[in-house]
């Protein structure tokens, strides 16, 4: 029988998700099927348990549903329990395990697909929401000589930095307000919902530098922070890498095979123009 998957969200209809999936299961001659489905927003518990009543195997999870998705599993992950948020459901019978694959979709597409180093370099992180959340701890372990998070609400900064524990990680990690960033980073990621308004960030032009890569989670349109960035010389990419990346884990985690996730993401590449 073939094995079903979905994507959940709302709204969903935009998801390059089930392009994605499909992609990997035909290169790995996997029998799945993975569709796209809008979860009312007070419904999210129900939309899951509906799906497991179907006999599906598993879910992806976007937003804004991934705290609840957190609060859905009977287990977690460690990177799920760091970032307190989950994108990937599992389902086994009435057992849900949860997951967070963005983290790890973010560092392999900066370090694999894009080919900087995060070890030893100097990293600013924009934004403390879930998007933030959901990545610093990958990020960390990716040692870096340090992490800067800058946030318009820096109080909520420091209360994500110290719920992470990130004092005793392994790189040295501080907050500081946008109009403190007066000094290139190597690399910059932009995990604020700012792109989605066309909302321009208050940072300074000085934390781009020429050899910097100013990342954008979006993808799919130049945001005002990467048409900063690219004025100030800096090097620029968005999260279309990132997208296929944590599909690919998610992917690895249902299927035990991993896919080449470069033909996938040439392939979107190009049908996004």
């Amino acid at each position: 029988m073939t094995d079903k998957y979905a994507v959940l969200g709302n709204p969903i209809a935009h998801s390059k998700s089930p392009l994605i999936h499909a992609a990997f299961a035909k290169q790995t001659h996997q029998d799945i099927s993975y569709e796209a489905i809008l979860a009312p927003l007070d419904g999210f518990r129900q939309t899951v348990q509906r799906l497991q009543d179907e006999g599906y195997k598993g879910a992806n999870v976007t937003v804004p549903f991934k705290f609840e998705a957190y609060d859905a599993c009977h287990q977690h992950t460690d990177r799920a329990f760091v970032a307190g948020a989950v994108n990937t459901l599992t389902f086994n019978g009435g057992h849900i395990a949860g997951d967070n694959t963005d983290g790890a979709g973010l560092v392999r597409d900066i370090t694999h697909n894009l080919g900087y180093t995060l070890q030893d370099a100097q990293v600013l992180l924009l934004g403390a929401g879930g998007a933030a959340q959901g990545v610093l701890q990958p990020l960390v372990e990716a040692a870096p000589a340090n992490i800067t998070v800058a946030n318009r609400n820096v109080e909520k900064a420091h209360i994500m930095v110290q719920r992470l524990a990130i004092e005793q990680a392994i790189c040295n990690i501080s907050v500081l307000e946008f109009k403190a960033l007066n000094q290139p980073f190597d690399i910059i990621i932009n995990a604020t919902s700012a792109g989605l308004a066309d909302s321009a960030l208050p940072i300074p032009d000085a934390a781009f530098g020429k050899q910097t890569l100013a990342y954008d989670m979006m993808y799919g349109r130049e945001t005002p922070f990467m048409a900063q960035a690219q004025k100030a010389g800096a090097q620029v990419a968005d999260g279309l890498g990132m997208l296929v990346e944590q599909a690919a884990e998610a992917f690895a985690g249902w299927r035990g095979v991993r896919p080449d996730t470069q033909p996938v993401l040439q392939q979107l590449r190009q049908a996004i123009g």
